[in-house]
């Protein structure tokens, strides 16, 4: 399958996808966003969402999260996303913030190029969360970011870590009992086998969704070179990993059980 036909079937998916996804994740977000990703992005945004009626442009918006986030701490936002789905949900969700919502497929340059011959300030601070793993091509992104990001603007992505879960890793859980203690231990390890090439693939973000999506797996070279061709730098990089207080015990195979392993790759891009 092409490229663009890649792109289409993957937002075609999360069309579908859409009202599960808002009911799944909620209007203020499940573990994932309170525990790992908001307290992350406030670190890396700190500093610019300080600054008074930052302008913030946000990409794959879903159910607006991160934009009533964003606005809530001040800033003037933008958020879009390429699933008609998606922004009718975030537009439910907004409670009069004063957030604009705007349709964009970030797979296409001409979307791009539409927002930046529009006579507006560049941005602060651009945000995309959870979803580059989603999208089939991160070129047109990343060759507009320059354009769009105010003089020390920042780009902020997070993405499904490349090396412990877009690439197919399994999880492996072996039980023993302590020859000392006698208790039961439990240890947990994934086992990777292809990190290098990984194709598309189907999963899911919970059991029951209408439809399965596609995951764009990237290893850390390729996930950062479009990005690095567009003459951007990295100035952060955080690895989000659950914690012990985070286990959940009746599931034995919970993510948040493998506590020494990342589950989110998080990072902040600056034009030189």
């Amino acid at each position: 399958m092409s490229a663009p036909a890649l792109a289409g079937d993957a937002l075609s998916r999360w069309e579908t996808c859409a009202t599960f996804w808002d009911e799944t994740i909620g209007r203020d977000g499940n573990k994932y966003w309170k525990v790992l990703q908001e307290p992350c992005l406030g670190r890396l945004l700190g500093g610019h969402l300080a600054k008074p009626a930052a302008a913030a442009l946000e990409l794959a918006t879903g159910n607006g999260l991160c934009a009533r986030w964003l606005a809530d701490r001040g800033a003037s936002v933008l958020a879009t996303d390429g699933s008609s789905n998606m922004l009718e949900l975030a537009k439910s969700h907004m409670s009069g913030r004063g957030i604009e919502l705007r349709r964009l497929d970030v797979t296409r340059a001409e979307e791009f190029e539409g927002l930046l011959g529009e006579t507006r300030p560049r941005f602060d601070m651009i945000l995309m969360n959870m979803a580059i793993m989603d999208v089939a091509t991160l070129e047109p992104l990343a060759q507009a970011l320059p354009g769009l990001l105010a003089k020390d603007g920042v780009f902020v992505g997070t993405v499904l870590h490349p090396v412990f879960f877009t690439s197919g890793a399994a999880k492996n859980i072996q039980l023993r009992y302590s020859q000392q203690t006698g208790e039961l231990e439990v240890e947990r390890t994934l086992v990777l086998k292809s990190y290098m090439s990984v194709p598309p693939a189907k999963g899911i973000f919970k059991d029951g969704q209408p439809e399965k999506q596609l995951y764009f797996h990237r290893p850390m070279g390729e996930l950062f070179a479009d990005f690095f061709r567009a003459g951007l730098v990295v100035d952060a990089i955080e690895e989000l990993a659950f914690t012990e207080a985070d286990r959940v015990e009746s599931r034995i195979d919970a993510t948040c059980n493998f506590t020494q392993l990342p589950v989110i790759l998080a990072f902040r891009l600056r034009a030189i």
